[in-house]
């Protein structure tokens, strides 16, 4: 919702100002040279990236229009769910809680939470953990260790399609002067014509810098910074798992694990303690 805000803002500034200062509406559109910088950036990013990158860039922008699902309804969800499969396991032996990790769509705890089991990526960082605790004797220090080095992995492959948008916006500048430099080669054609003739050919040429400056900073650049913002909140649920378990290794009450994975998580969307504990009483 915030991206559809910003770009409404960025676009009734920009022609709202060229229309008060004057200008001609109509002589921005040049679909050629849209045509010339949309196709080149579009090229440009799929030659640069792997198939998945491209596929989850598109995922990536879909997700900040509809609203990240990383809100704090999910952590909450998160929490409660981790909490339930300490609780089963301290009651009943670490083995009571194999079935569930093993088929978690099948299992009374994880279906309680759909949102979580959503986040396919992270339902199996919950489960693979869960297992090696049910299956080895680890010390906490190795298993927080191991989890680092995975989040570490995901931390990059999550700023994958940030990184990847913020390159074409670094380009898009470059390709509307591609964009210019070819209008103005158009416009030595029209020397012998009129000054009316060379002036619109001109003022064509000259809008394809301006979009290619618009475009990049004015949208694109922007975008891959919300991306990188909608990864850190992805990122956080990795960060708040990974307290909880080590918390509960270490030999932790279920419901103190939890707050050490509730503090893991950031301000402005950590539930309260005591927000916290109903969510958790009422599930």
């Amino acid at each position: 919702m915030l991206l559809i805000i910003g770009a409404v803002i960025v676009v009734a500034s920009v022609l709202g100002g060229y229309i008060l200062h004057g200008g001609n509406l109509a002589v921005l559109w040049q679909p050629t040279e849209i045509l010339i910088i949309g196709g080149a950036a579009v090229g440009s990013f799929i030659i640069a990236n792997p198939m998945h990158t491209v596929k989850e860039v598109f995922q990536s922008v879909l997700r900040l229009l509809t609203g990240s699902p990383f809100n704090k309804s999910f952590y909450m969800d998160l929490l409660s769910l981790q909490y339930e499969l300490f609780d089963k396991s301290r009651k009943q032996g670490v083995m009571a809680i194999e079935e569930d990790i093993d088929n978690p769509e099948s299992s009374q705890i994880f279906t309680r939470y759909p949102a979580v089991m959503k986040s396919k990526y992270l339902l199996a960082f919950i489960t693979d953990y869960l297992r090696i605790i049910s299956t080895g004797n680890m010390a906490s220090h190795e298993l927080e260790g191991m989890m680092e080095n995975e989040i570490d992995s995901r931390h990059h492959e999550l700023e994958e399609p940030a990184h990847a948008v913020n390159k074409i916006a670094d380009a898009l500048p470059g390709l509307g002067i591609v964009a210019a430099v070819l209008g103005i080669v158009i416009t030595m054609n029209f020397m012998s014509e009129g000054p009316e003739k060379i002036g619109l050919s001109v003022a064509a040429a000259l809008v394809g810098t301006f979009l290619g400056i618009w475009m990049g900073y004015g949208f694109v650049g922007p975008t891959s910074i919300a991306l990188e913002h909608a990864a850190k909140y992805e990122l956080k649920a990795y960060e708040c798992v990974k307290a909880s378990i080590v918390a509960t290794v270490s030999g932790q009450a279920p419901q103190m694990a939890i707050e050490f994975g509730r503090k893991a998580l950031p301000t402005d969307k950590r539930p309260g303690f005591q927000e916290l504990n109903d969510h958790v009483r009422s599930k």
